[in-house]
């Protein structure tokens, strides 16, 4: 992303930060070089990144964001995760690296000590200079503070000279800048404009994937570079009433059967739904959706053709999803983003697993009727509405670094708004990044397969005679975009999805 083709000349830009920004609500008094007295209000948003190379990293940082938590920290926004080449030391292992917003009411001496006793609690010892660590933090903003003293400078010292540390606190921002705090944290920048010009000079979102620099998703005990390729998910349904093939696969050796055909044709994960969602479909209890789903989610994880491969567990119920986690499902694909089940976010965020977040207004029985169809502008208000459920999940504790988001093809869109999504993809990105980049970096998964609006389109009333008019609508998404195509035939769109893999290498080859 172009940063500066991005600035909304309409908001306010960085031509409103100032380089002599006043500083409203603390203030360093020196009485002499070695004395200070902290004045400050009860509460500052800061930014603190983290880093670990050692033992269990992904650990490291959910540990370190509890412990942050316990001692007055309250996070309310996450940069996206990227595995790093170690800078100053090179021989070590390669970091995890990310940052956090949060509140506290902290000074920032005070904040300093409460992270420097987390990481003594979590074993760091002082060793060598950027040497390896289990886990490090370091507090990049205070408020509108600029901090020199002997134990603390505020922005850190060589911040701008890191992509490791500018990345995610990028990401941390939206194009737009949203308040005087922010503001005041582009003016500590050295460049005219801003944070935004500091990570262009180091080379920008392009380095992203180059330079020992790779942005991921953890997931299954890895971590996932989606980036590299457009991964498969293919649809099981073990519902009698599904739209495509309901009643089809509701035995377990007839599962075993599909998913095997699913795998050998190419699927990278397995998204399994014991619950119909199409329009008017009747909702089942957590228990009759468990009873449907537990027999078939375990034989599937015991299949050797599994090995390597993801499942996703489709459901809104959190009950649901919290016992098919605990089998080994390694996703929760959530239609409703977390508004049919008031439990949901703060039960996915305690599973630490990946969280699909998909839009829909009302639930499948009212998705449909007039009021939910109704939209002025459906990517913008798709973009928007979207935004604020994955921001309830942040503030739940489920960190950016773990969301996937889906724009709903067919939940509560005519035939016309799918269109306009389906060619609105990057505008959905883009309004999304207005307000949070780490949100519009997030994995984006489509879902048209033989949906109703392709039948309406290609004269098909049959979901099982679509599959020719999904393959069209899988390429338009993923040349403008999609990183995860959620079908049903899996062999043809596979060939549609690496013919496009192929163009996008190419165009970013011959962009480079």
């Amino acid at each position: 992303m172009n940063i500066f083709k991005q600035l909304r000349p309409s908001k306010r830009g960085l031509n409103g930060v100032s380089r002599h920004y006043k500083v409203p609500f603390i203030s360093f008094l020196h009485s002499s070089a070695d004395t200070s007295v902290e004045v400050h209000s009860p509460e500052q948003e800061v930014v603190i990144a983290l880093g670990s190379n050692v033992g269990d990293r992904l650990h490291n940082f959910n540990e370190a964001l509890r412990q942050m938590k316990r001692s007055g920290i309250n996070v309310t926004r996450h940069g996206c995760l990227y595995e790093t080449a170690p800078a100053y030391v090179t021989e070590q292992p390669q970091f995890l690296n990310s940052a956090v917003r949060a509140f506290t009411k902290l000074g920032p001496h005070e904040l300093l000590g409460a992270l420097k006793k987390i990481e003594k609690d979590m074993g760091r010892t002082k060793g060598i200079r950027y040497g390896p660590r289990p886990i490090d933090m370091d507090i990049l903003f205070y408020g509108n503070l600029r901090v020199n003293s002997d134990v603390l400078t505020i922005p850190h010292e060589r911040i701008w000279e890191r992509p490791f540390v500018i990345a995610p606190l990028m990401d941390l921002l939206g194009i737009a800048i949203e308040n005087d705090t922010v503001a005041s944290w582009h003016s500590l920048s050295p460049h005219s404009m801003g944070i935004f010009e500091s990570w262009e000079k180091l080379g920008g979102d392009p380095i992203i994937g180059k330079k020992g620099m790779r942005r991921v998703l953890p997931i299954n005990k890895g971590l996932w570079n989606w980036s590299q390729k457009t991964s498969i998910m293919g649809i099981l349904n073990l519902t009698p009433d599904s739209f495509s093939d309901g009643g089809k696969f509701q035995s377990v050796e007839a599962a075993i059967s599909q998913v095997r055909l699913m795998v050998s044709e190419g699927a990278d994960m397995i998204d399994i739904g014991a619950q119909s969602t199409r329009p008017m479909a009747p909702r089942i209890s957590p228990q009759e959706e468990l009873d449907r789903l537990n027999p078939v989610l375990e034989a599937i994880l015991e299949m050797p053709e599994m090995e390597g491969k993801l499942v996703s567990v489709d459901t809104f119920y959190s009950e649901v999803a919290s016992e098919a986690v605990s089998k080994g499902a390694h996703i929760v694909n959530d239609v409703s983003a977390g508004q049919l089940d008031s439990d949901m976010l703060r039960v996915v965020a305690d599973l630490e697993v990946p969280y699909i977040a998909m839009h829909m207004r009302g639930d499948p029985s009212t998705m449909q009727n007039s009021e939910n169809l109704e939209y002025d502008d459906v990517c913008n208000q798709v973009a928007t509405e979207l935004y604020s459920r994955l921001r309830d999940a942040e503030l739940s504790g489920v960190p950016a670094w773990r969301i996937i988001i889906d724009p709903g093809f067919g939940f509560s869109k005519n035939t016309e708004q799918n269109l306009d999504i389906l060619t609105g993809l990057p505008k959905i990105r883009a309004e999304i990044a207005d307000k949070s980049l780490a949100l519009s970096h997030a994995p984006l998964l489509i879902g048209p397969s033989r949906k109703r609006f392709l039948g309406e389109i290609c004269s098909r009333p049959a979901a099982v005679d679509r599959d020719p008019a999904t393959v069209a609508s899988v390429t338009a998404g993923v040349l403008a975009g999609a990183n995860i195509v959620r079908v049903h035939n899996v062999r043809e769109n596979r060939d549609a999805v690496m013919l496009c893999d192929a163009m996008l290498r190419r165009r970013s080859i011959a962009s480079f």
